[in-house]
Formats: C-alpha cells, structure tokens, sequence
C-alpha cells in the first residue's frame, strides 16, 4: 500500500503547486470573461475593471496550493515513516484546506478518501 500511495502524495503535491499555473475555468465581471490562470490575470489589461479581483484570487489559487503541498509533504514524510494516522491527518488538511477549489482543482479530497479506505481495510 505505501508505495501506491506515495507516489499518488508525491504526484499530488506536484500538481498543487502548480494549481495557480495551469489552472481551470474561472470567470469575472458581468460579462464572464475568462480568466483561467495567474499568469493570464497578470497579463489582463490595467483597465480591466475586475483585474484586481482576478489576480487576488489566482493568488489566493497559488498560496493554497503551496499550503497544501506543505502538508502533502508531511503525509509523505509520515508514510516513508510508516505513520499511516500521521499522514492520514495531513492528508485530511490537505482536502481541509483546498475546499474553497475543490469543485475545480480535485486533487486532494479523492486522495484522502483513498487512504482512509485502504486504512480502514488494513
């Protein structure tokens, strides 16, 4: 089990942090423009009226991501120790703390429910 399962955290930490990169639909302003990515906000127009509020919020995208791959790599450290209830709860802060993205970045809500399953088996 940890191997799979390692590799599934590793994976995910990388993805994570690269959350404000590559991105997902998002859109701003009564007209829905598209914004999908940091580096897309950051190019918007000075006089784009909801440029503020799209770069605030791939920010937001890239500092949860980062705080979640921090606790992605403290599951990861537990399992290489062999500490299942230690990684578990890491990886329940990692689903914890990308709830505001979850229905867009899906990355580690399944992971979590993953283990506790393969836990609650062993």
């Amino acid at each position: 089990m940890s191997e799979d399962v390692t590799y599934q955290v590793q994976e995910a930490i990388a993805v994570s942090k690269k959350w404000s990169e590559t991105g997902w639909p998002v859109t701003f302003g009564p007209r829905n423009v598209e914004v999908s990515s940091l580096k897309q906000a950051q190019s918007l127009p000075k006089n784009f009226i909801f440029r503020q509020e799209a770069v605030n919020y791939w920010n937001q995208v890239k500092l949860t991501g980062n705080e979640a791959a921090d606790s992605g790599q403290k599951a990861l450290d537990a399992l290489k120790d062999g500490n299942f209830s230690a990684a578990e709860n890491a990886l329940y802060f990692c689903q914890y703390i990308e709830k505001p993205f979850t229905d867009s970045s899906k990355t580690w809500l399944p992971l979590y429910e993953a283990l506790k399953e393969k836990l609650s088996g062993h």
